[in-house]
Formats: structure tokens, C-alpha cells, sequence
């Protein structure tokens, strides 16, 4: 930005210090080494800046993956929910069946010894725990 002059004692200085020419040393170098310290200032702002972007981009990745995990979840609950009811619907149509085909017996006079159906639907099922997949809460 700005260039560079030689002053008369031999030295360089840059344009934009001419300014400060008129004052004593001290007070010169003062504000030049303000200004630097500023800058510096104004850098380190700007790269924490740049980092916080970084991992504001870097977070919304993982959580893209993670809702991407969660829908990918949520379809295969839909499918085995889905699959769960036509079993279940399976399940009552054999059941009426077999009920039809023992009333059928009985109302020929077979004696046969006919063992009715429990109803599964009504027994709790054995708990048993769910276990996550390892990588369901890997970034």
C-alpha cells in the first residue's frame, strides 16, 4: 500500500509515516507500532472469523449426515411397521381360517381333541434390549 522513501539521515521510512515526521521520535514510533498492533489485531479477527465459518460449515455437514441418519431410520421403522401390520393381518385371516375348519370338523362328528388357539397378540412379547449400530452416532 504505500511505498517506501529514504530520508536524509539514510534511513527508510514508508510514505504513510511522513505524517509523523514532525514529531518527536518517541511519539512516532508509538503510533507506527500502534497501527502494526492494530493490523495485527484486524488479522487475527479476521482468521477467528475464518475459523468459526470453517466449523459453522463443518457442523452443518455432520448434522446433514445426522438427519440423513435419522430419515434413513425413520423409513425403515415406516417398512417394518408396514410389513408388521400385513403379518398381523396375515395372521388373523389363518387364525379364522382355523377356527372355520375346527368348526367344520366338529359339526361333522369327528372327535377329534382340538387344541384352540392362543392369541399371541395378547402376550407381551420377551423384552429384549435394542442395540444401536456402532456407526448410527459416528460423524
Amino acid at each position: 500500500m504505500s511505498t517506501l522513501k529514504q530520508t536524509s539521515s539514510g534511513s527508510t521510512t514508508s510514505i504513510g509515516d511522513q505524517r509523523y515526521e514532525g514529531m518527536d521520535e518517541r511519539k512516532r514510533k508509538r503510533m507506527i507500532s500502534n497501527r502494526e498492533s492494530a493490523k495485527r489485531s484486524r488479522m487475527r479477527k479476521q482468521k477467528i472469523v475464518e475459523d468459526l465459518r470453517n466449523e459453522v460449515s463443518r457442523i452443518q455437514c455432520e448434522n446433514n449426515e445426522i438427519v440423513g441418519q435419522i430419515d434413513e431410520t425413520s423409513m425403515g421403522y415406516m417398512v417394518f411397521l408396514t410389513q408388521n401390520n400385513v403379518l398381523r393381518a396375515q395372521l388373523e385371516e389363518l387364525t379364522e381360517r382355523y377356527r372355520s375348519w375346527i368348526s367344520l370338523l366338529k359339526i361333522t362328528g369327528l372327535n377329534l381333541e382340538i387344541l384352540d388357539i392362543p392369541d399371541p397378540l395378547l402376550k407381551p412379547c420377551p423384552s429384549q434390549p435394542v442395540l444401536a449400530s456402532p456407526t448410527f452416532f459416528q460423524s
